[in-house]
Parts: structure tokens; C-alpha cells; sequence
């Protein structure tokens, strides 16, 4: 397949997500069963950002031209991807990243997302049968020329033991935070609310810890998060609501909720399903030299930062960890 022939599938292929036939419906359910986490809401939602901002044709030419991915590489390169499986097609992006290249995927779903990355490989191969020659899954990822693997710290330790000797990205466990003014207005933190609980709060780019102001009012926004108080009716989530309010309970430690989210001042930008972390600044350039310098913070939310409510929406050049896997991809070649 030459480039322009991938460029075609691909947005063949955000037509289908558009479409929502009964075939891709029938993979949500079956996804949704294999994985509760991925409510039929979520993985609705991230199949259209994908469409939306992934896979538009003038989009994705765009991109391919930028790193002159004219044609294919003079030597095609078997490229080992370990995939996270936090929310739904959360992989999707290094396939396409690879796929688009010109290289072959051999891939290694998460079994938390398993079905929805094989449906979408199954689709591309049944509208053309070359692209089998660019995406593999496997179970085991050998002899591969480079890697891209994604997981959590622990995790990439092994991915670093056994892929040093290769070409590698490899991610590690990353969030996203939020700096508050105070000045914000009501539209601005409902869109600050879904930052934070779309996907039940699970993605690297949900925002786990707010940086607000001495004396900030948290009752606008517990009250603009209480479009999601619907979360408490499903189980898995509010039995870590219940366990997290239980342990601050415990402990006498000083905590705010609406009943389906807890806020609690912690010095941590990492924060447990259910919670949002907090502490105050004082100095706004300070506390922004600071995040930068972050390296477990993924996006920052704020003005002057990320615009409220674009978090879980990344473009295709909005590479995980700043790491421009394209020219990473080129390299290789």
C-alpha cells in the first residue's frame, strides 16, 4: 500500500466510526461486557474524538506531509507496540502513527481493551487485505526493531530491561492537573468538571490535582461536578468513592464532596478513582515553572494553559509524554 492508499483507509475508517452500523455497535457491547469501565457513553465518545480529530482525510494528509511520509520507508520496520488499556482505544494513536509510516504494528493489546482495537484492525483488513502487512497482533512481542510501550511505573521498568537493546519510547504513569484563578465562570468549570471525570477520571490527560488560590470557593464547583453525580450508580465506581471516603474518615482528614466526588488537600498529583487532590499557590509564575519541570504531569488545564474541556480531545500532533512519535518512526527508516 503507498501512502495515499493509508491515508484513504484510515479515513474510510472514520466514515464507519461516524456510520455507528450495527457491527461496531455489536463491538461496544462486547467491550463494555469484557470491561465494565467502558461504558457504552465513553467509548461512544472516544470513537467520535478519534473520528473527529484523528482520522478527518485533509487532517491526516496534513500530518503525513509534514514529516514527508510520501512514500514508503526504504526499509520496512517491524515496530513493537505495548498497548495501556485505561480507556477505551487509548492505543489508537501510536497504530495509526505507525500505520500511516509505513511500518508494521506488532501489536499487544491491553486485555482491558482488546476488542474494540481488534475490530477496528478486522474492518481495515476487510476493505483492503495489504494491510494485514502492517498490523500484527501478538502475544508475545520478539525480535522487533523498536518498541513503543505504554504502562504504569512498574511496568515500564520490565519494558526497559528487555528493550534497551532497541530503538524505544516507553511511557510511564503520567496525569493531568488544574490551575484555578478564582475568576472562572460557570461554563468554564462544567467544562472543568468533565476534565475531570470524563472516563471516570482514568486517562492521563483527566485532571487529578486543582492548584487554586488562597480562600477559593469550592462550592461552584462541586456544584458544576454534580452533572456526574449519575457515577454513584454504578458500582465499581462508588465502591471507590466509599472506600476513599472511608479512609479520610479514618484518618480525621478534612475533605469536601457532592456525594459522588471527594475533594481533599494533597500535596500528590496523582489521586485514586473518585478524587481530586488540592492544594493553594500563591505565586502564579512560580507554580508554573514548577508544573513544567513536572515530569508526571501530562497536560495542565487553566488559562494560559490548556482551554477547560479540551483535555480528553488531543489533536494528532498532541503526542503522549511530548515525545513526537512520527519522527521517532522516521528515524527507523
Amino acid at each position: 500500500m503507498n501512502i495515499n492508499e493509508r491515508i484513504d483507509l484510515m479515513a474510510r475508517l472514520g466514515e464507519y466510526f461516524v456510520m455507528n452500523d450495527e457491527a461496531l455497535q455489536s463491538a461496544k457491547e462486547k467491550a463494555h461486557i469484557e470491561n465494565p469501565w467502558f461504558s457504552i457513553e465513553f467509548i461512544d465518545l472516544a470513537i467520535e474524538n478519534i473520528a473527529r480529530y484523528f482520522l478527518q482525510k485533509n487532517l491526516v494528509q496534513a500530518w503525513a506531509d509534514a514529516y514527508a511520509f510520501n512514500k514508503n520507508p526504504s526499509t520496512q520496520k517491524n515496530i513493537g507496540i505495548v498497548m495501556a488499556g485505561n480507556i477505551p482505544l487509548v492505543g489508537f494513536h501510536d497504530l495509526l502513527c505507525v500505520f500511516i509510516s509505513g511500518h508494521t504494528a506488532i501489536v499487544k493489546p491491553s486485555s482491558k481493551d482488546e476488542v474494540l482495537m481488534k475490530h477496528v484492525a478486522e474492518k481495515l483488513f476487510e476493505w483492503n487485505s495489504e494491510a494485514k502487512n502492517y498490523i500484527v497482533f501478538a502475544e508475545r512481542l520478539k525480535n522487533c526493531d523498536a518498541y513503543i510501550a505504554t504502562g504504569s511505573n512498574n511496568s515500564s521498568r520490565y519494558f526497559e530491561y528487555y528493550f534497551s537493546k532497541y530503538p524505544n519510547i516507553i511511557r510511564r504513569n503520567r496525569t493531568s492537573v488544574a490551575v484555578l484563578t478564582g475568576e472562572e465562570t460557570a461554563a468554564e468549570l462544567d467544562l472543568l468538571a468533565d476534565d475531570i471525570q470524563l472516563y471516570f477520571g482514568m486517562g492521563c490527560r483527566n485532571v487529578t490535582r486543582l492548584f487554586v488560590p488562597e480562600g477559593y470557593p469550592f462550592i461552584d464547583l462541586l456544584d458544576a461536578l454534580r452533572k456526574y453525580n449519575y457515577f454513584a450508580d454504578f458500582h465499581k465506581y462508588k465502591n471507590n468513592y466509599d472506600y476513599q471516603l472511608a479512609l479520610l474518615i479514618m484518618n480525621r482528614k478534612f475533605y469536601m464532596t457532592n456525594e459522588s466526588i471527594i475533594l481533599t488537600e494533597n500535596e500528590s498529583v496523582f489521586s485514586p478513582v473518585s478524587q481530586v487532590n488540592y492544594s493553594f499557590y500563591n505565586e502564579s509564575k512560580t507554580l508554573q515553572e514548577s508544573l513544567q519541570k513536572n515530569t508526571d504531569i501530562q497536560c495542565i488545564a487553566g488559562k494560559g494553559f490548556i482551554p477547560f474541556g479540551k483535555g480528553q480531545s488531543p489533536s494528532l500532533t498532541d503526542y503522549a509524554d511530548g515525545i513526537d512519535t512520527m519522527q521517532f518512526l522516521q528515524s527507523l527508516a
